[in-house]
């Protein structure tokens, strides 16, 4: 059995729908549904629990429930009185994405206010998986408590994974961002960047310099996404190219990075190389985009549920 712990905040999601100015009401966030699509692809004995905080209202109610619904672990959430959960809206343009957030009263921005709230949700884990959007949510001192928690979580035998996830909007500062972010890098195992995003902040020329950059700070393995272009890997000072599924009928790639995240995790776990782990995820991520919606129910078509079976 392993148990993995997704860190990070779930969010109200109101998405189109396809019919003209109609919407639908949801729950999504990146470390949320890379744990629903890991509680997929995973095995009944293997456990996804997910760390945040909610309010107390009946939306924040609604959304325990949906993640009790699908099997993802919510006993160490907290729950906080006058403050509720964050909403963003999806606005497509030909299957590519932007968003508007209304996060103000998010109680997900207090989920790093004690240490040992976080060290007790991590307490028999194996994996613990965060984000960029983890800490940019975060006031500075909260975002360091959580990088110290997960820094003892590695050094006493867990396996760390770190989503870079960049969004300059949610940050006082470029600076401010890419700092803490190869601080996160230097407490993880595993660094899961999208080659885009480094670029435009850390001016990295191409994937392998973005894998060779998080090596440095320290980690094991680094998988750098790359949209349609070659993936690249970096472990033990090896560098490998890969090449993603193609995909014509892009519909939306809201979730495209964190069911990549998903399928190159369980596949890890499922004892999968780096080149069967990429493979897997590639494959996932390029059904997932022809969906609408961050959380697409699997089985896909020719996609086994458990990625052990491919």
């Amino acid at each position: 059995m392993t148990r993995i712990v997704a860190i990070g905040e779930c969010m109200v999601e109101i998405a189109p729908t396809g019919q003209a100015s109609e919407y639908r009401m949801g729950f999504a966030g990146d470390t949320l549904n890379t744990s629903w699509y890991l509680r997929q692809l995973l095995g009944p004995e293997d456990q996804v629990d997910y760390f945040t905080a909610l309010g107390t209202d009946s939306l924040s109610d609604q959304m325990m429930d949906f993640l009790s619904q699908a099997d993802i672990g919510t006993g160490h959430i907290i729950r906080r009185k006058d403050l509720t959960v964050g909403l963003y809206m999806i606005q497509l343009t030909e299957g590519e994405r932007s968003f508007n957030y209304w996060r103000g009263q998010s109680a997900a921005r207090t989920l790093a206010q004690e240490a040992d709230t976080l060290s007790q949700a991590l307490a028999g884990a194996d994996v613990a998986y965060f984000s960029g959007i983890t800490l940019a949510i975060l006031p500075s001192q909260d975002r360091e408590r959580l990088l110290d928690v997960l820094r003892a979580f590695r050094a006493n035998g867990g396996s760390v994974v770190f989503d870079p996830n960049l969004r300059r909007r949610l940050w006082h500062s470029a600076n401010e961002m890419t700092s803490t972010v190869m601080a996160a890098g230097a407490v993880s195992d595993i660094v899961l960047p999208s080659h885009e995003d480094e670029a435009s902040w850390f001016g990295d020329n191409n994937p392998n310099a973005t894998a060779q950059r998080y090596a440095e700070q320290g980690a094991e393995l680094v998988v750098v996404k790359n949209g349609p272009g070659q993936i690249a890997t970096l472990t033990n000072g090896e560098l490998s190219i890969h090449t993603p599924i193609s995909v014509t009928n892009i519909v939306d790639t809201t979730a495209a990075g964190d069911s990549f995240n998903a399928g190159f995790i369980a596949s890890r776990i499922q004892g999968r190389t780096p080149a069967e782990a990429i493979t897997a995820a590639s494959t996932l991520a390029a059904k997932v985009i022809q969906f609408r919606g961050a959380l697409v129910q699997l089985p896909l078509p020719d996609s086994p549920m458990n990625l052990s079976n491919t």
